[in-house]
Order: structure tokens, then sequence, then C-alpha cells
């Protein structure tokens, strides 16, 4: 599956404004952590004391929860608004849910909730969007918002542009991985050229990792949230659970309180600042860039000849066979090099698709 996004944006929303609430440390990472679902009053307080213990300035719970199919758990819904605003008057933490309906926004203004989040099949849904960007209209409230379900960056920032659209300018996202059909060890495929791509565009908007549902387990959660970092990501929205195998949803991919500690004093934080080592290895890689270039010229020149010599043979452009051929041995190659399979069999769908349109350019020549 080749994912293209690499397009020239004009538009650079630099009026956005970063995610900062009074009394919380404006450092590297901000951390958002509480279970994937309030189940009840004492699991959602448990968990915040836990959490508050360790200094953790935000508290994130679900109160409304979209289910893939009917009968699961779908949350306590607007009750649960009650237990937030204890989980703020007991620990002083901020508290956050996600919303996504007119209704869930009205709730959590009414009910003081201090930060919104939009999770990802609401993201992928204009109209719902619209809707959403409608109810928040004039209100000064922070809100992240979760990559569509989709690898599909336009979506993405559309749903932004709604928000900011709607006069909101405390706006983040959130990576949290897309679904894939591919198999792969990871719940949601991370494809972190998306989130990388869209930094390059939008350098004023924040971006936060959600390590639990990328990695789908808890194992997986630290080594994510450490390459979210070497990324130069802002934050972390991490599922923590006071009793995690026993939660009502999501339960293999929740941490308790102390292992969150653990992962946050693990992590390593790299300063952005640049050395003349750094300079230098960046000098080669721009040389190296360019001679990347010229290769890939020379090989779509050669393309342009085969499509010549198909059509005077009277041949299809596609040769299906030969292309899961080099495709096959190019892959194995590439690992044997230290490379990712999965990452050189992107690069070389791409490099087919390219040559198959300059295939057929020449075909179509008079």
């Amino acid at each position: 599956m080749t994912v293209s996004f690499f397009v020239t944006y004009s538009t650079i929303m630099t009026d956005l404004e970063p995610i900062r609430l009074a009394g919380v440390a404006d450092r590297r990472p901000l951390v958002i952590a509480g279970p994937c679902s309030a189940e009840t009053e004492a699991q959602t307080l448990d968990t915040a004391r836990g959490l508050a213990a360790a200094g953790i300035r935000i508290f994130r719970a679900g109160l409304w929860k979209p289910r893939t199919k009917p009968g699961g758990f779908e949350g306590v819904g607007a009750a649960g608004i009650a237990w937030l605003q204890r989980v703020k008057r007991e620990t002083g933490m901020y508290v956050t849910t996600e919303v996504a309906t007119r209704s869930h926004v009205e709730a959590a203004l009414a009910g003081g909730i201090d930060l919104l989040w939009i999770g990802a099949r609401t993201t992928a849904n204009p109209f719902a969007m619209q809707e959403i960007a409608d109810a928040l209209e004039g209100r000064d409230i922070p809100v992240l918002l979760k990559n569509p379900i989709s690898p599909d960056l336009e979506l993405w920032i559309g749903a932004v542009e709604r928000l900011r659209n709607a006069g909101l300018r405390r706006l983040g996202v959130i990576h949290r991985g897309f679904t894939s059909i591919d198999r792969s060890r990871y719940r949601n495929h991370p494809m972190w050229a998306i989130p990388i791509e869209l930094r390059r565009r939008f350098p004023a908007l924040q971006i936060f990792c959600d390590p639990s549902h990328i990695g789908g387990r808890r194992e997986l959660i630290a080594p994510l949230a450490q390459q979210a970092m070497d990324m130069g990501f802002d934050g972390l929205f991490v599922e923590v659970h006071c009793a995690p195998d026993q939660a009502w949803s999501d339960k293999t991919q929740q941490i308790t309180p102390q292992v969150l500690v653990q992962l946050i004093e693990n992590l390593t934080i790299r300063e952005t600042t640049t050395t003349d080592c750094l300079d230098e290895l960046r000098t080669q890689i721009d040389k190296l860039d360019d001679r990347l270039l010229e290769l890939l010229a020379e090989r779509m020149r050669v393309a342009c000849e085969i499509g010549r010599c198909k059509k005077e043979h009277g041949m299809p452009v596609l040769q299906t066979r030969r292309y899961e051929e080099l495709l096959a041995r190019r892959t194995t190659q590439a690992v044997e090099l230290g490379m990712d399979e999965e990452f050189m069999r992107s690069v070389l769908q791409a490099i087919h698709e390219e040559s198959i349109r300059q295939q057929m350019g020449t075909i179509d020549e008079k």
C-alpha cells in the first residue's frame, strides 16, 4: 500500500498557540494521562490520585466511548462529568475528555472540562467536525485532534482548519497511528512520515503521541514514547489505569501510574540545537540526496525508453510478474543491508507507480 502525501502546501497556520495551562511546566514532554474509560467514580479517583502523586497535571478519561461493534462498554456519558469535577477539586489537576457531537461539547463546557480531544473516527467525518466547530465557535478552550483512522493527511489538516475557522487557536494534534490491512506488530501502524510532514507544513502546531493506541500492548508504550521524543514531538497522551488488567476497555494497552513514572524517568529528551558534527553530517545527507535524485531521474529516463519499446512491440505497460520479482528481490536485498522490509517495499511501490506514469505518457505520445 502506497501513501502519497508529500505535496506543496501554501497555507501556514502561524497564528496557532501552544497548549499552555497555568501551573503546568512548559517543557517536553507535556504528559496527559488517565484511563481509556471512566468506569466508576472510585476507579476514576484512584487513577487520578496516583497520577497526581506522580506529578501529572492533566488527567484524561473517556466518558463517551465509540465502539467498533455494539455491545461493548460505551462509556458512562455525562454522568461521569461529576467524577472529573471531583478529580479537579481533590487533586488540582486539569481534566479532559473526548467529544464527538454537539451535545458532548455542550455537556463538557457546562461541566467545566478544561481541554477537549476529538477521536480518530470523528476527525475522519467532516460533518461531525463541522458540528463540533460550530458548537465551539467563540470559545477559548484547548482542543486536540487525533489523526483519522486512514492515512489521509489532508483530512487531518481539514479537521484542524474547521476548528481554526471557528476562532479556536489553542489547537494540537495527537498521533495515534493508522489502521492498515498489512500485518504488523502494532495495533495501529505508526506511519511516522505523516506526522513528520504535518510538522513540516505547520511548525506551530503541537504534536502529541498516543503510544497506547499505536502499540496496543503495554510493553510497546515506552519504546514508542521514546521514538516520539526523538522526532521532536511535544507531548504524550497515555492510557493509565489503577488496575489495567481489570479495565473495561483496552486493558492490554493501559499501564499503572507507577509504570508511567518509570517511563518518563527513562525518556531521553534530546536538545533541538545543532552542533558542528551535526551540520557536517547534514551536509553529507544533502549530497547523498542530490545523488539519489539524479539516479531516480536517470531511472525514469530508462523507464520512458522501456515504454517506447513496449509500444513498438504492442506490449502492455504493466508487467505484473516482472514487478513481483523485482519487489521480492529488492526487499530481500534491503533487509540484508540493514533496512526495514516494509520501508523498502513502500519506496519501490512509489518508484514503480511513477515509472508506470512515465511509460503511459510515452505510449500516449503521437
